[in-house]
C-alpha cells in the first residue's frame, strides 16, 4: 500500500472510531436499515454515463472550491445535465469533505431520482451504514487499500443496505481481486461497477494511457469506470472507444466556468462513440 493510502486508511479508523462512541454500532444500523430507500443507479442505455462528482480541495491540485460553495445547488445542475450518479467526498482532512455535504446532495438529488454516491477511504462496514443513513444510494471501495477479508465485509454490507459500489482498482492486481469480488457478490440485487483509477499513488498525478492499458484486463459483464484525469468531451470519446461505459469526473467540473455544459458535452460525446 501506498504510503498516502497508508495515511488515510489509518484516518479512516480514527474517525470511526470517534463516531461509534457517539453512536454505536448496533444503533446506527437500526437507524440506516429503517431510513428511506435512496434512489437506484440507473444506467443508459446509450452506452456511457458520467459520475459527477463535488470535492471542495484535491492532493494532487489544490483547492478547487470554497467551503462556501452550494452543495445542493452544484448537485441539481450535475442532474439536470444527465449525471447517472453524483459522487460526494466525505474525508475531511485532504480534501475538505463530510457527511454533511453527502447529506445535502442526497436530499437536494431525491426529487431527481439521481443517487449519491460517497467516495471517502472507508475501512469498516459502520461507515456504510453512515453512507445509507446520510441518503447515499452507492459507495466507492479502493481495493488496494484493504484486506480481502475488509473488502468482502464493506461489499456485504453494501448489499445488505441496498447501495450500489464503484470497486476501484489501480493496477492488473487490484483487477484481479476485484473480479473476484464481484463474482462473489454480484447477482444480489445491488449493481457492482468496476473502475480504474489513472492516478499514481506516489506522486498523485495521472499516469497517461494507464486507463487505455488497463480497459483491456478489466472484468465484462459489469460497466466499467475511468477515473481520473478526464478534462473535456474529447478525454470522453476517447475513453468510450477504450471500452468504459462510464466516467468519473470531479476536478474538471469543479473547475468549470460551466460545469453542467461540460458534462454534457462529456455524456454527449461518450455516446456518440459507443
Amino acid at each position: 500500500m501506498s504510503d498516502f493510502l497508508a495515511t488515510m486508511a489509518r484516518s479512516s479508523r480514527g474517525r470511526v472510531d470517534a463516531a461509534r462512541q457517539l453512536l454505536p454500532e448496533a444503533d446506527i444500523w437500526q437507524r440506516a436499515l429503517q431510513s428511506a430507500p435512496p434512489p437506484a443507479l440507473r444506467l443508459s442505455a446509450q452506452g456511457f454515463d458520467v459520475i459527477a462528482e463535488v470535492k471542495l480541495r484535491s492532493p494532487a491540485v489544490g483547492q478547487l472550491a470554497s467551503g462556501a460553495t452550494d452543495v445542493m445547488a452544484r448537485v441539481a445542475a450535475y442532474a439536470r445535465a444527465g449525471a447517472a450518479a453524483v459522487s460526494v467526498l466525505t474525508e475531511p482532512d485532504r480534501f475538505e469533505g463530510s457527511l454533511i455535504h453527502l447529506d445535502q446532495a442526497a436530499r437536494a438529488l431525491q426529487p431527481t431520482g439521481v443517487p449519491a454516491m460517497r467516495k471517502d477511504f472507508l475501512v469498516h462496514p459502520y461507515q456504510v451504514a453512515e453512507a445509507r443513513l446520510a441518503g447515499a444510494g452507492g459507495i466507492l471501495v479502493i481495493v488496494r487499500m484493504l484486506s480481502r477479508q475488509e473488502l468482502d465485509a464493506l461489499l456485504e454490507a453494501a448489499v445488505k443496505l441496498g447501495l450500489f459500489v464503484l470497486i476501484e482498482a489501480f493496477d492488473e492486481r487490484d483487477i484481479a481481486i476485484a473480479a473476484d469480488l464481484i463474482a462473489r457478490h454480484g447477482g444480489q440485487g445491488v449493481p457492482l461497477l468496476v473502475g480504474v483509477n489513472s492516478r499514481d499513488l506516489v506522486t498523485l498525478k495521472v499516469v497517461p494511457g494507464r486507463l487505455e492499458e488497463l480497459a483491456e484486463h478489466l472484468p465484462t459483464g459489469v460497466p466499467r469506470v475511468a477515473e481520473s484525469g478526464l478534462n473535456d468531451a474529447a478525454d470522453a470519446a476517447r475513453l468510450a472507444r477504450a471500452g468504459y461505459e462510464l466516467a468519473l469526473v470531479g476536478s474538471a467540473l469543479m473547475t468549470a466556468a460551466e460545469p453542467a455544459e461540460l458534462l454534457g458535452s462529456m455524456i454527449a460525446a461518450g455516446r456518440g462513440v459507443r
